[in-house]
C-alpha cells in the first residue's frame, strides 16, 4: 500500500479525503502534520497515527510516498513544491494556487521531480458530466453557444446553532483563502465549463458581501470562451436548498441537468436520460493509480491552470469593475 501523510486539516474536505483513503485498497495514512499543532495532534490521535510537528521531517521521511495537501490555500505553493522536491506524490484540494504564475512554478517542480500531482475536481468524474461531454461530441444539441452552472449552499447563513454559519471562520480569511465563495465552491462550475465550453478568454465578475465578511459570500461570473461560447457561473454561501444546475444551450437543442437528473431537449423531443455513462474513478483513486501504475489521471495540469486563471481574472474584474482578458 502507498503510505500517505495528511498535511493539515484546515480545509473542510480533509475528512473526506481521509475517508477516501480508508476506503481504498491502495492507500494508507501513516502520519499527520498540521500548521496548527493542536488540531493536528487531535487528528493524529483520532487516526491512531503519529503527529509530526515539523513539515521538513515529514517530507524527509523516506517511508512516506505521498501527501494530501489541505493547508490554507496561500500555503499550497510552498508546501507542494517542497513535497515535490522531496520526491513525494501530491494530492491537493482545489485551487492548486492563487495565481497562474504560481501554478506554473508548481508544475515545473513536479515535472523535475517526476512525481504525480492530482488536484481534486470530483465533478469531472461524474456520470452527468460524462454524458454532457458525450452529448456535445455527438452533436445532440448542435453547436454549443451558452452554458450555465450553479453550485451553492448556505454555509454563511447564521442560525441558532451556528451564529456565524456552519463554515469554519477561517474560510473568510482573505489572506489564507485568497477569496471566498468563488475560489472555493465556485471552483466546480469553473472547471466544468472550462471542459465543456473550451478555453476561457475573457471574464467579467460581480461579488456580493451579504454578511460583510473579508471575502465574498456570493458571486456571478460571465466567461467568454475561445470557441464562441458564453458561460454563466453562479455560486453562493448564502443560498438555502439551492439545487446544482448545469445547463448547455445549443443551436439545435439544450441539455438540462439538475441534481443529477439529465434532460435532453432537441428536434426529437424531450427525453429524461436514464442510461448514463459509467463514472470514472474518484480523484483519490486516480492518484493512487498514477503512483502505482503510471496511469494518466483524467484531471490534468491544464484543468488546474485554467481554474486558477478564471479565479484570478474574476478577482481582478470585480476589483477594477471591468472585463479582464485571460492570457495563459
Amino acid at each position: 500500500m502507498i503510505s500517505v501523510a495528511m498535511l493539515s486539516k484546515w480545509h473542510v474536505h480533509a475528512v473526506d479525503y481521509e475517508r477516501d483513503i480508508h476506503n481504498s485498497s491502495k492507500l494508507n495514512i501513516t502520519h499527520v502534520w498540521d500548521e496548527d499543532k493542536e488540531r493536528g495532534q487531535r487528528w493524529a490521535n483520532e487516526l491512531n497515527v503519529p503527529f509530526e510537528p515539523e513539515l521538513e521531517k515529514v517530507l524527509g521521511n523516506p517511508a512516506i510516498e505521498g501527501v494530501v495537501v489541505d493547508t490554507p490555500t496561500n500555503m499550497h505553493k510552498e508546501v507542494i513544491i517542497k513535497a515535490a522536491q522531496n520526491g513525494k506524490h501530491i494530492f491537493t484540494e482545489k485551487v492548486l494556487a492563487l495565481t497562474t504564475a504560481d501554478c506554473k512554478e508548481i508544475f515545473e517542480a513536479v515535472e523535475k521531480a517526476g512525481v504525480s500531482l492530482v488536484v481534486s475536481m470530483p465533478r469531472l468524474t461524474t456520470n452527468y458530466y460524462l454524458y454532457a461531454e458525450k452529448a456535445l461530441k455527438d452533436g445532440l444539441i448542435g453547436e454549443l453557444k451558452m452554458a450555465r452552472c450553479r453550485v451553492a449552499h448556505n454555509g454563511s447563513v447564521p442560525s441558532a446553532e451556528n451564529p456565524e454559519g456552519w463554515l469554519p471562520a477561517h474560510f473568510y480569511n482573505a489572506e489564507q483563502c485568497g477569496g471566498g465563495a468563488l475560489i472555493d465552491l465556485g471552483a466546480h462550475p469553473i472547471y466544468l465549463l472550462n471542459r465543456l465550453a473550451g478555453k476561457p478568454k475573457e471574464v467579467s465578475a460581480h461579488f456580493d458581501y451579504v454578511y460583510t465578511k473579508e471575502v465574498e459570500d456570493q458571486a456571478s461570473v460571465i466567461v467568454s470562451y475561445e470557441e464562441g461560447v458564453t458561460g454563466v457561473i453562479e455560486t453562493s454561501f448564502v443560498s438555502h436548498g439551492s439545487p446544482f444546475y448545469l445547463e448547455l444551450y445549443g443551436t439545435e437543442g439544450c441539455l438540462l441537468i439538475q441534481d443529477g437528473k439529465v434532460e435532453l431537449r432537441n428536434g426529437e423531443g424531450t427525453h429524461v436520460i436514464e442510461q448514463l455513462p459509467k463514472e470514472l474513478p474518484i480523484p483519490m483513486e486516480q492518484w493512487a493509480d498514477a503512483i502505482q501504475s503510471g496511469k494518466t489521471p483524467s484531471i490534468s495540469n491544464e484543468d488546474a491552470l485554467l481554474l486558477t486563471a478564471v479565479n484570478e481574472a474574476a478577482i481582478q474584474s470585480n476589483t477594477e469593475k471591468r472585463r479582464i482578458t485571460i492570457s495563459v
